[in-house]
């Protein structure tokens, strides 16, 4: 159902709200370079320092700009199922193709837990991401786990995020092949296509959708070495993004192409001084910076 390069879009701020006129720059950017769908409010748009009518806010934006040319997904997750089934409940009204779901963090659920809390958010009856993201929540669904999941009504794809190539291949196996396979980690997105991936929620294609969306595109033409190319070519573009922690990075990024305003909410703090020069000299070399900007 969702396959492609989907950007995990950030959220521009300005004195303390949702800046709607550079997220709506963000989007139209976003669909002109070509990008397959658009993934707003999870990690990357800092929903855990949102509110939910803010979160509500930028949906519905990102929605409108869209206008149905791709699939929009919306953060739905949480720690409290009941909170994430009404947020999934209040997210789906807006129309949304689907919601991400990650996890619940902190509280370390089962399995069995696991599979419970996404069970009662599929009931909604939206389309359901799960998101395994288990450096940020301190649990993992396990691969028999994933395969119980793709079985529930409404459960349609899965944003993988552990980087491990060998579980990457485990699930492969073991889900329909109706059921997509997203990438959550940009560092691995050519080789989990090569696996059977259906595509990435990417970080990077906030700064450089185009060839982001290049990779997903020449991959599924059967051009391998064009594919490649622009993966390797990228490679530092994903370092650098992650030089601190998710978003710090991609939003000081945006802010060198003129993009964004640098507003960030605590508890993240704006990108270190020391690393804000490997960060342009790579945009640099990838000649996405302005004129202005270049060193």
């Amino acid at each position: 159902m969702f396959r492609g390069t989907m950007t995990a879009l950030a959220t521009p701020f300005r004195d303390g709200r949702v800046d709607e006129a550079a997220l709506r720059a963000l989007v139209v950017r976003q669909l002109e370079k070509g990008i397959h769908g658009l993934v707003a409010c999870g990690t990357t748009g800092e929903a855990a320092a949102m509110s939910l009518e803010e979160r509500l806010q930028v949906v519905r934006l990102v929605k409108e700009v869209a206008a149905g040319r791709v699939p929009v997904i919306a953060g739905s997750g949480g720690n409290n199922t009941a909170v994430t089934v009404e947020t999934t409940r209040r997210l789906g009204e807006l129309g949304v193709d689907g919601v991400l779901v990650v996890t619940p963090f902190y509280v370390k659920p089962t399995q069995a837990g696991l599979l419970e809390h996404f069970a009662a958010v599929a009931e909604v009856g939206v389309p359901v991401v799960a998101y395994n993201v288990p450096g940020r929540t301190g649990v993992s669904l396990s691969a028999d786990s994933v395969a119980a999941l793709a079985r529930l009504p409404n459960l349609v794809a899965l944003k993988e995020a552990t980087g491990d190539m060998r579980f990457a291949a485990q699930l492969r196996r073991l889900v329909p092949g109706d059921f997509s396979l997203l990438s959550g980690d940009d560092f691995t997105y050519l080789p989990f296509l090569a696996l059977g991936g259906s595509g990435c929620i990417s970080v990077v294609s906030n700064v450089d959708p185009g060839r982001m969306a290049q990779v997903y595109d020449r991959f599924a033409a059967g051009d391998l070495a064009e594919a490649r190319a622009l993966f390797l070519e990228l490679l530092p573009l994903a370092e650098a993004l992650f030089l601190e922690s998710n978003p710090i990075p991609v939003k000081a990024a945006l802010g060198m192409l003129g993009l964004f305003g640098p507003e960030i909410r605590l508890p993240l703090t704006p990108l270190a001084a020391s690393n804000r020069p490997r960060l342009q000299e790579v945009l640099d070399a990838l000649g996405l910076l302005p004129d202005g900007e270049k060193s």
